[in-house]
C-alpha cells in the first residue's frame, strides 16, 4: 500500500490568500440567520391563515394588508376593511406567499451548502444518507444553473401572485414584471447552454 503523499507546504503569501476563503464563513452563517427569519415569517403567516379560516376577522385584515390584496376589482383605492372573511383568491395568494417563502428557503440552502462546499471547505458528507444528490457533482458552473432555475421558480410565483391580484397594479408594473421574468428565463437558459458546452470543451484538451 502506497503511503499517502503529504500536501505541499505553501509559502506564506499563497497560504494567506488561500486562507482568505474563510472570510466567507460569516456570510454563510448570516444566511442561516436569514433563513431563521423566513421560518418565523412562514409560521406567522400560517397561523394568521388558520385563525382566519376559523372566522377571526382581525387575522383576515392582517393577511389582506400583508399581501396588498384589493378585493374590489379595478379599484386600488377601495377600502381593505370591507373583507372580513377568507375568499378563494385571498387563500390562493396567502398559500402562494407560503410557497414563495419555501422556495426562497430552498435557494438559501443551495447557496449555503453549495457555496461552502465549492468555495470554502469540504463538508465530508460522502456516505451520509441525507447528502443532497446534486452535491456529488457541484461546482461553480452547476451551482449557477441551479440557482438560476430556483430564481425562475421564485419569479414565477411572484408573477402568478401579481396576475391574481392584478387590480392592485397598473399595466406598466405588470408589463415590467413579465419582462423581468422573461429575462430571468433567458439568462437561466443561457447558463444551462454554456454549462452543457463546457464538458465537451474540456474533453478536447
Amino acid at each position: 500500500m502506497t503511503p499517502q503523499t503529504p500536501p505541499p507546504r505553501l509559502r506564506p503569501l499563497p497560504r494567506l490568500i488561500f486562507a482568505s476563503r474563510w472570510l466567507q464563513l460569516p456570510l454563510y452563517l448570516g444566511l442561516i440567520l436569514a433563513q431563521c427569519v423566513y421560518v418565523v415569517h412562514f409560521w406567522a403567516e400560517l397561523i394568521h391563515l388558520l385563525q382566519a379560516a376559523f372566522g377571526d376577522g382581525h387575522a383576515v385584515q392582517i393577511l389582506v394588508q400583508s399581501i396588498g390584496y384589493h378585493p374590489a376589482p379595478n379599484d386600488v383605492n377601495a377600502p381593505l376593511t370591507d373583507l372580513t372573511s377568507l375568499n378563494e383568491t385571498l387563500i390562493m395568494l396567502v398559500v402562494l406567499g407560503l410557497i414563495d417563502v419555501v422556495m426562497i428557503s430552498n435557494l438559501l440552502v443551495m447557496v449555503i451548502i453549495g457555496g461552502y462546499e465549492t468555495f470554502v471547505s469540504r463538508l465530508d458528507l460522502d456516505g451520509h444518507r441525507d447528502q443532497p444528490e446534486w452535491l456529488d457533482h457541484v461546482n461553480a458552473s452547476v451551482l449557477k444553473v441551479k440557482l438560476g432555475t430556483a430564481i425562475i421558480g421564485i419569479s414565477s410565483i411572484h408573477l402568478l401572485k401579481t396576475f391574481i391580484n392584478a387590480a392592485a397594479y397598473d399595466e406598466k408594473t405588470l408589463m415590467w414584471q413579465t419582462l423581468i421574468h422573461l429575462a430571468f428565463l433567458l439568462s437561466a437558459m443561457a447558463l444551462a447552454y454554456v454549462d452543457r458546452l463546457l464538458p465537451h470543451n474540456q474533453a478536447g484538451h
